[in-house]
């Protein structure tokens, strides 16, 4: 295969490493004064060598600059997802040597996914600078970090549209929301980041110290969950910190690209009118209730307020993904910690920081099944799945379908594929379900009282392709390995 193939890629991902680098200095200014010149060399030195990475890879690809075909943008993305955690584990392997390779990397592409399942246990007492790296990673990564790359393509000279379809999450991609691809991915940092700053300022004034506050709001506003105690939440046991991550997760889980139309139009509509948004808030509100009374009819929590409390928390958290945890909720009536697991499969929508299928693909699926049983009835009817008054063409119904067909194939796979390692079915099945859908902690082995610690390299290796399978969402990691992908 002729370098020519893979030399725009390269040359985009030189500059893409190069700019990664500097998120190395995040860490290495909150520890410069609490920590040991070890450990400030060991950032300073992955600092040095990715920058000196993406130099000499743009060096060495300065002659394959053109505009970027759609191969091109996949693989590009496919590129980064798996260059860049190799990176990001670095100073984290040479901080905490003991860990081995397979958990560097396992820990820093769940944090660059924003998956937020971990591998490292006494998280209380880990240097403050490797804690903030874990968690400004999924601030990075929540969002995807090639839409920053879209936004300053023109600045390069290169068009940005086959990058925007590979990397933004959920069945509908080709809506543009302003004349130029480049501004949407502008303006989605804008909200981002606001949203961030806010999300920050909160946890603050709730109780948190600066430190945990910034690393709070990276792991809040990526969905990702990662913390810097081994309790999670329950270090806090407060209302009132936990109610900020109860607002803050649930309006992440909600598309950015809404907010964005929302700023410039002016109006609540395009949220209100929203039919995955209000399925989305709908099936939140119906689960929280749910189990608050079935944790009260168990007599887990008697009383009724306490356990509301308990069930926004915990059905907001799995629900969108993040994975935070202020209860051992997999002790509490076993339907519970299933319908919480099932929650982060599907409830998140497309265009939020969250994983899972998306909401919009089951609305659809739903839309598409009671559509089959019209026709079944009446053969002769003609009746088009529509969404919010439009109609959904068919490709994308195509497209939805051959999402599920693979989704549920890949989980399958991956799943026999932990039990041919040796594992229970629990762990093994549960593991892959909260990796593929960045879900975090699972059930079993790796529930919310535990990590994945345990796992060998094999297992956590299958797990590393799970999480990077379900942020590109599968199809953007398989089109590679389809022959058509590589025919001129």
């Amino acid at each position: 295969m002729r370098l020519a193939v893979f030399g725009p890629a390269l040359a985009l991902l030189a500059r893409v490493l190069a700019a990664f680098s500097f998120a190395m200095l995040v860490p290495l200014a909150w520890g410069w004064q609490s920590e040991s010149e070890a450990l400030r060399t060991i950032w300073i030195g992955s600092f040095l060598l990715t920058l000196i990475s993406g130099i000499l890879l743009a060096l060495a690809t300065r002659s394959w600059r053109r505009e970027l075909l759609t191969r091109d943008g996949f693989l590009l993305v496919n590129l980064v997802w798996t260059v860049l955690p190799v990176y990001a584990a670095l100073p984290l392997l040479l901080a905490l040597p003991e860990i081995g390779w397979s958990r560097a990397i396992f820990e820093s592409v769940s944090a660059l996914t924003a998956t937020g399942a971990t591998a490292l246990s006494g998280l209380d007492a880990l240097p403050l600078s490797v804690n903030v790296w874990r968690c400004f990673l999924q601030l990075i990564g929540g969002l995807g970090i090639v839409l920053l790359v879209v936004a300053v393509l023109p600045l390069l000279g290169l068009g940005g549209v086959q990058l925007y379809k590979a990397e933004t999450p959920g069945p509908m991609k080709d809506a543009k929301f302003t004349p130029r691809i480049a501004e949407t991915a502008r303006g989605l940092w804008m909200v981002y980041f606001g949203f961030s700053l806010a999300c920050m300022l909160s946890y603050r004034v709730a109780g948190m110290d600066w430190p945990d506050a910034f690393m709070h709001m990276c792991t809040t506003m990526g969905l990702g969950g990662f913390s810097s105690h081994d309790a999670s939440f329950a270090h806090w046991d407060s209302p009132r910190i936990e109610a900020v991550a109860v607002v803050f997760m649930a309006l992440s889980g909600i598309s950015f690209l809404r907010y964005f139309v929302v700023l410039r139009s002016r109006s609540l509509r395009p949220i209100t009118l929203d039919h995955e948004i209000r399925s989305y808030a709908g099936v939140l509100a119906t689960a929280t209730l749910m189990v608050a009374l079935l944790l009260t009819a168990h007599e887990v929590v008697p009383d009724f307020g306490e356990a509301l409390r308990l069930s926004v928390f915990h059905v907001v958290s799995l629900a969108t993904t993040t994975g935070y945890a202020s209860a051992d909720y997999a002790q509490w009536p076993s339907f519970i910690p299933a319908l919480l697991l099932l929650l982060g499969t599907f409830v998140s929508c497309a265009g939020s920081t969250g994983g899972g299928v998306k909401m919009v693909r089951v609305i659809l699926l739903t839309k598409q099944a009671s559509s089959e049983l019209v026709r079944i009835i009446h053969p002769r009817v003609v009746n088009r799945v529509n969404l919010g008054g439009r109609l959904i063409p068919h490709q994308v119904m195509t497209a939805v379908l051959g999402f599920m067909l693979i989704y549920g194939a890949s989980t399958l796979l991956l799943t026999l594929a932990m039990l041919l390692t040796g594992l229970d079915y629990l762990t093994a099945f549960s593991a892959v379900v909260a990796t593929l859908n960045n879900i975090g902690p699972g059930l079993g082995g790796v529930g919310p009282s535990g990590n994945f610690g345990h796992l060998d390299a094999l297992q956590l290796h299958l797990l590393t392709l799970a999480m990077l399978l379900g942020r590109l969402e599968l199809l953007t990691v398989l089109v590679l390995f389809t022959a058509a992908f590589w025919r001129r």
